[in-house]
């Protein structure tokens, strides 16, 4: 049985795990192997730009990982939950060293929008995070595994647990972080990865 230090000790060591593997993200966008190519189809042309989606692109993705601290069982269930993510990463960073894939030059240009908040906050996620390292789209992925792990500690989420990659998906189309094709094999590989979770544990 967890006590309430055990969580806040997962809690501290989930944020720094967070940190941590960004910075493999960051390296993938410094060290692709081949020239980033464009996605870009009809698909994506069809769908509006709405700065005001990075709330939940941003916003509700981080909070809803961190709060998976609730579910682990005991330590052993947390190492290999985040086994389980590390397995992601690097299915991810080797989409993303040797197939990278990037956005338009356009797609971040913001010269023809009102600087509001939802703008302001866009433009500070894309200063940190580049236009490449768009296939598959890694928020998804997680999103799709986070929501496995959640459906298997709480089964009365139901159906709504598929709520939260599905929101996550929508927006990553609608503020041009992603392309279309990115989010199906984001949530093909996240699935795939729970079910090599499934083998482990």
């Amino acid at each position: 049985m967890k006590t309430l230090f055990d969580n806040i000790v997962i809690f501290t060591i989930t944020i720094v795990l967070i940190i941590g593997f960004y910075q493999f993200y960051f390296w993938c966008q410094r060290n692709q192997r081949s020239e980033p190519r464009e996605f870009k189809s009809k698909l994506d042309s069809w769908i509006s730009f709405k700065p005001g989606w990075v709330w939940i692109y941003s916003g509700l993705y981080y909070p809803i990982i961190v709060l998976m601290v609730l579910i682990f069982k005991d330590f052993r269930h947390f190492g290999y939950v985040v086994f389980d993510f590390l397995i992601l990463l690097l299915f991810q960073m080797y989409f993303f060293v040797f197939f990278p894939v990037t956005t338009p030059k356009s797609w971040r240009e913001f010269t023809n929008h009102k600087q509001t908040l939802s703008v302001r906050f866009l433009k500070y996620v894309q200063g940190i995070d580049q236009a490449s390292n768009c296939f598959p789209s890694m928020h998804v992925s997680v999103a799709t595994l986070t929501s496995c792990h959640l459906l298997e500690n709480i089964p009365m989420l139901g159906n709504w647990v598929w709520l939260f990659p599905i929101l996550i998906a929508i927006s990553a189309v609608k503020t041009k972080q992603h392309y279309v094709y990115d989010l199906i094999p984001g949530a093909v590989l996240g699935y795939a990865v729970y079910w090599i979770f499934g083998l482990m544990y």
